[in-house]
């Protein structure tokens, strides 16, 4: 009956005899004997493949269960920039937390071109033993670049992204830990009080969260921030995405796996200044909107067609109305408004397009989307325990 099942599962062509070969019954024999041989070789080869995926995941889910029931090694991602002020009470915070957590820890700052003391503050830090890893970006890339290249030199198990300014909680990494360890491999702070920003920050925002989820196929959680923890194979799976203008947030949503919020009041600032204006903070929603949608460019598609449905109405409107009452419609005013609207409207999609268009162009030059200057590790940091070919 087994085998039956399997015959009846197979390709037409291993199961049925060519009706070229009917008309020689000398040969029918042999021409079966085949086939089943075919059949059989093609049914051990696929019992052994399926065995073998089989064997491969529950090794691999085995090693998960296994990691999250041990001690993991835990690495705290954070990017710095001119944060000379705060980056030591920032890790006096987090060593409080992390000592009662009980696990095996490392630091990975990454320090984005800082034009202050941040590096020789670290570096002092480095030597005195906190067990830490210290990237020197060649200079300023960015945040975002920043975290890519944190990401790449964390060594843990789970990594957790956090900002040097303590609005990120560090009470909440032992929270985020026991999340992972429920099974989620995204546990993200959700910020429900920003009473700390200004009015204009909270308002746009909210638009642009909401204007992001409305165009992408991706649903971002609003104000979810960078600050998460996230397993080993999210990492491997951010890490394996090739673009050069990257948008982290939208990045996290775009991998997906099990996610879990975080609910907590983001606090003000404890010392120094924050580095984005509103300036950045556009162009920064500009790459955000460009890198995860196409809509902007149909919604430029469908508004042209329906301007130019409604210019030819009224054309012919005109026409019509000329040929049957004889009445020219004068209107020097009304000409130049229609003309300066529409030269509006192409200037504006034109730019849309470059938008796009400059996106291609950064992506095709395939430059790398960081360069290290240098790389400094202390006598306690710590080896790499991660397998990142999970």
């Amino acid at each position: 009956m087994w085998l039956r099942k399997k015959i009846q599962t197979l390709p037409r062509c291993t199961r049925v005899i060519d009706h070229k070969t009917r008309s020689k019954r000398p040969a029918l024999g042999l021409v079966f004997f085949l086939n089943i041989r075919q059949f059989a070789a093609q049914l051990f080869d696929r019992r052994h493949k399926s065995m073998s995926t089989s064997t491969q995941s529950k090794v691999y889910l085995t090693r998960r269960a296994e990691i999250r029931c041990a001690k993991p090694l835990l690495s705290i991602v954070v990017p710095v920039f001119n944060e000379a002020d705060v980056i030591g009470i920032f890790i006096e915070e987090t060593q409080k937390v992390l000592a009662d957590l009980e696990l095996a820890y490392e630091y990975v700052f990454v320090d984005d071109g800082s034009l202050d003391t941040t590096a020789d503050i670290l570096e002092e830090k480095i030597r005195d033993g906190l067990p830490a890893r210290l990237l020197g970006l060649s200079r300023n890339f960015g945040k975002e670049a920043a975290l890519s290249a944190g990401l790449e030199h964390a060594h843990g198990d789970i990594v957790v992204i956090i900002d040097v300014d303590l609005q990120d909680p560090p009470e909440l990494i032992p929270q985020m830990v026991d999340g992972w360890r429920a099974g989620y491999d995204v546990v993200y702070g959700l910020r429900v009080d920003r009473s700390s920003d200004t009015l204009m920050k909270r308002s746009t925002a909210g638009m642009f969260y909401r204007l992001f989820n409305q165009l992408a196929n991706i649903e971002m959680p609003p104000n979810a921030g960078d600050f998460r923890l996230i397993d080993r194979s999210v990492v491997n799976a951010l890490l394996k995405l090739p673009e050069r203008n990257r948008f982290m947030k939208g990045l996290f949503a775009w991998v997906g796996f099990p996610s879990m919020a975080l609910p907590y009041e983001r606090p003000a600032r404890r010392a120094g200044e924050g580095k984005w204006n509103y300036w950045k903070l556009w162009n920064f929603a500009i790459d955000g909107l460009t890198g995860f949608t196409t809509m902007p460019l149909r919604i430029w598609f469908y508004g042209g067609a329906i301007i130019a449905g409604a210019a030819f109405a009224y054309a012919l409107y005109l026409t019509i109305r000329v040929f049957f009452t004889g009445v020219d419609v004068p209107g020097y005013t009304s000409l130049m408004v229609a003309l300066l609207f529409f030269s509006g409207i192409q200037l504006l999609s034109i730019g849309m397009i470059g938008e796009y268009v400059s996106r291609l162009f950064n992506e095709s030059k395939q430059r790398p989307v960081y360069l290290l200057q240098d790389v400094i590790e202390g006598p306690n940091s710590l080896p790499n325990r991660a397998n990142k070919e999970t």
